[in-house]
């Protein structure tokens, strides 16, 4: 006499349940979570109305996808809204500035990052200079295990380099400086005109 399988389907059902309840806790992305409710619902469900197991299967599996394409989504869009925005440990680098404070031998620098740090430098591929003297900004392109990529810091704008021989800043003290050719000048002194009268004798 064989013996009904189909009568003890409910224990897979239930072990396929754990199983992806475990998956989930070390995964922790939704989507076996969204499997085992779906197999809770749909193949347990089914199963303990009688109805057949192909229709167990394929309502296990509908409803499987069903909530992975609507409710994951949502849950992951609520949980992204609670996390911190704040950038943390390597992602945090990416494009801090920095100062050149070892001159770069072979390629290989090093610089102390605004957030206080002292890295081992790297001139990127890209950079239009192969090496940097010290105390050159430079912002941080990537990093590469131990090794912080970097390229020349941008100029800021609004930035003005009084070495280039930019304008004068402040243009009042320098004009102040110049004498106005249109006034006469008060150390210079004026000439006398003589009285056409003679002197009475």
């Amino acid at each position: 006499m064989l013996v009904d399988l189909t009568q003890y389907l409910w224990i897979l059902w239930l072990a396929l349940v754990v199983l992806f309840i475990v998956i989930e806790v070390l995964t922790l992305e939704f989507t076996f979570l969204m499997i085992a409710a779906g197999t809770l619902i749909g193949g347990l469900g089914a199963n303990l109305l009688g109805w057949p197991w192909w229709l167990q299967v394929a309502l296990a599996a509908a409803i499987s996808g069903l909530l992975i394409f609507t409710l994951r989504p949502v849950l992951l869009m609520n949980l992204d809204k609670g996390a911190d925005p704040a950038k943390s440990n390597v992602d945090a680098l990416y494009e801090l500035g920095g100062r050149v404070t070892g001159p770069f031998t072979n390629g290989i620098g090093e610089v102390k990052l605004d957030n206080g740090e002292t890295w081992t430098a790297r001139v990127d591929a890209v950079s239009p200079v192969a090496a940097m003297a010290v105390g050159t900004r430079v912002a941080v392109s990537s990093i590469e295990g131990a090794i912080a990529v970097v390229v020349p810091e941008p100029p800021k704008p609004g930035a003005v380099d009084l070495s280039a021989g930019s304008p004068n800043p402040n243009p009042n003290k320098a004009d102040r400086a110049k004498p106005n050719p249109a006034k006469p000048n008060p150390a210079k002194p004026r000439a006398t005109k003589k009285s056409p009268r003679k002197e009475e004798k």
